[in-house]
């Protein structure tokens, strides 16, 4: 990963990061995967305040172009439109209920079935 930072770029330099960053992702040249370096780290190497990388990353998880995996660290998130991605949040969570409340995949399966019928019609 490459960044540069111009101080008398008219963008603010968190604005600079998440721009960078952003377009590597868009382009391929950060593939889904990557890790990034840590907030403290990034900063470190281009002389930002540990602040103004935060923003930057903060910024570009909202946008959905990283995810912070915990310990695992900050990766570049799979593409894709915002409903997408919405929509496996939401599957993930509903797995994971369903899960605790003791249900089987099939009857998982099933009530997602029924709850997509109901939404959509019968086709």
């Amino acid at each position: 990963m490459s960044l540069k930072i111009h101080i008398d770029d008219s963008a603010p330099p968190y604005e600079q990061v998440r721009a960078q960053i952003s377009e590597q992702a868009r382009s391929g040249a950060l593939p889904v995967g990557y890790r990034l370096p840590t907030v403290r780290g990034l900063a470190e190497s281009l002389g930002l305040a540990v602040n103004t990388v935060a923003k930057a990353y903060r910024a570009l998880e909202s946008d959905g172009v990283i995810e912070t995996r915990g310990r695992n660290g900050t990766v570049v998130a799979a593409a894709g439109p915002a409903a997408v991605r919405e929509a496996a949040s939401a599957a993930q969570t509903y797995a994971e209920r369903a899960h605790r409340l003791g249900l089987g995949e099939e009857d998982a399966l099933a009530a997602v079935r029924d709850a997509l019928r109901a939404a959509y019609g019968d086709r």
